[in-house]
Parts: C-alpha cells; structure tokens; sequence
C-alpha cells in the first residue's frame, strides 16, 4: 500500500511531517498497532455474543463484572429509542433480552471506546478527543435512526460502524500528540485525520471479524459517492447520516445540495423524507447519544 502524502506542506513543519508520516506508517505496518486504555471486556463480551449458543445468563455474568458497562446498557435499554413506551427495565437480564444481542454487542464497543481517553496515554488530548468522540457518537445516533426509517434489519450495526469510524481518527490524534505543532494546527490536524484514518481504522479493526459491510463502511462509507441505483448499502446509511450531521434545522435540507447525492437517492430519501427523520426522531437521537456518552 502506497504511503498518503500531503500536498505542498509549509516548509516549517515540513520536516515534522515527514518524520510523523514515517512513525505512523511503521506503526500500522507492525503486528497488531492498538489503541491504549481499551478495556478487554468489550472484546470478552463481543466474543461471547459472537457464539451461536451462548445463553443470556452467561451474557449478564461476563457484563457483571464491569459495572459501568452494565449501567450503560441498562441506560440504552431505557433510552427513548429503545423504549418509546417508558416502560423501564431495572435488571440487566431484562435490558439485554429488551436490546438484542447484536445491539449489545454494538453498545459494548461504543463504551470501550469512551473509556480509552481514562488512559495515561490519551493525557493532554482530551478537548480532542472530546470532539472525536461527540462527532461520533451523533453520527451512530443518526445512522441508528435513519436504518430503522428505511425499514432496514441492521439499525444496530448502523451504530457500530458509525462508533467505529472514530477508530481511525482517534489513532491519528494519539499519534498526533507526540507533534504538538502539528496538533495544534487545525488544518492540518484536519488534514492528516482525512489521509491516514481510513487505513488506521482498518488496520485496527480487520481483527475483530466485524464483517466485510461493517467493516467497509466503518473505514470507507466516505467513498460510497458512485451513482447509480441499486440496493443501498450500510455505507451509503452511513454517509447520509453524516449529512446530516450537521443540519441545524431540517427545514434547511430542502435547500441543501447534499440531498441530490447518490446514497440520498439509493435510501429513497428526497428532503422532505430526510426532514421528518430528523425531526420524529429528535428524542431517539438525544437519547442514544446520552446512553453512548462517556
């Protein structure tokens, strides 16, 4: 895989950049590059949810022990998106049996990955990884909501690959944090995130056995731009979703020149279909996002 460079970079940092591009491509091109502070039992959750036959008893003593986890998914399992009838759950058995398997599995990673930044490693990055992780977390919530919209069977996974686009990003910050003039410049730490993240959270992820759609569309669903019709894809849920991302008032998508795009079209949303996803779902969205928050 050919290095990514960036174009004409000031002749200040030049040197800098060249010695980050030369750190961050030895990084991923080792065995097995992470993330400091994941916690492990995300993945002995994921795994055990993986299994065919594993009984939710089983489920419930793996999340046991580790009470923030299991606060959280009590919270999902309450959240106006997963409970629209305000009938709550107060035991973990209930939540999970209420959530599914595979939105637990989801949920799980989502809070592995807001505790990495309690990790030495992530100290002096917390405004930035603050950003990453809000960013990221609507883009889940949305992505979330849009899939059930469309009538689609993999809403959870929607949330997962949307969690898990930061991966890549949250890589390069940390790798950042070892150049503060890089870091520092906005453009520029905004232009590194856009050359490397998409190879960092693959090389991060392809061990996870996520699934070639999850995965595609966690590292790649920026590239889901082709025309054409077709069957949508969990990329294109997820590019639409980062549209609107940044829609204020859903009035304004009437006049957005993003609604034309191909995955737009592909979902079977025109404006005003896009408009009343936002807006039905505004308590969904305000919901998850504080069930996946930190």
């Amino acid at each position: 895989m050919s290095t990514p460079e960036l174009i004409h970079p000031a002749h200040s940092v030049a040197p800098l950049l060249a010695e980050f591009t030369r750190q961050i491509s030895q990084d991923l091109a080792g065995e097995a590059p992470e993330l400091p502070g994941f916690p492990q039992v995300a993945l002995r959750v994921r795994r055990a949810l993986a299994q065919d036959e594993i009984a939710i008893d089983d489920v419930v003593r793996i999340v046991s022990a580790e009470p923030s986890l299991a606060v959280r998914l009590l919270e999902l399992a309450n959240s106006a998106a997963l409970n629209p009838r305000a009938q709550r759950v107060t035991t973990l058995r209930t939540a999970i049996a209420r959530m599914g398997f595979s939105l637990a599995r989801s949920a799980t990673m989502a809070f592995a990955m807001s505790q990495m930044c309690r990790a030495a490693a992530w100290r002096g990055l917390a405004t930035h990884f603050r950003e990453v992780w809000d960013t990221s977390s609507r883009l889940a919530a949305i992505s979330y909501v849009v899939a059930k919209h469309r009538a689609r069977d993999d809403a959870d996974q929607a949330l997962l690959a949307g969690m898990l686009h930061a991966m890549g990003r949250l890589f390069v910050l940390l790798r950042l944090g070892a150049f503060p003039a890089l870091l520092d410049d906005a453009a520029m730490r905004a232009e590194l995130e856009h050359v490397w993240r998409a190879r960092a959270g693959r090389t991060l992820l392809e061990r996870w056995d996520l699934g070639a759609e999850v995965l595609n569309a966690a590292c790649d669903f920026d590239q889901a731009h082709a025309p054409g019709a077709g069957e949508p894809s969990l990329s294109d849920v997820l590019l639409v979703s980062r549209y609107l991302v940044g829609v204020v008032d859903p009035a304004e998508i009437a006049e957005a020149a993003f609604i034309t795009a191909p995955a737009f079209q592909r979902l079977a949303l025109d404006a005003s279909g896009a408009a009343a996803v936002l807006s039905a779902s505004a308590a969904e969205i305000a919901s998850l996002r504080t069930a996946l928050a930190d």
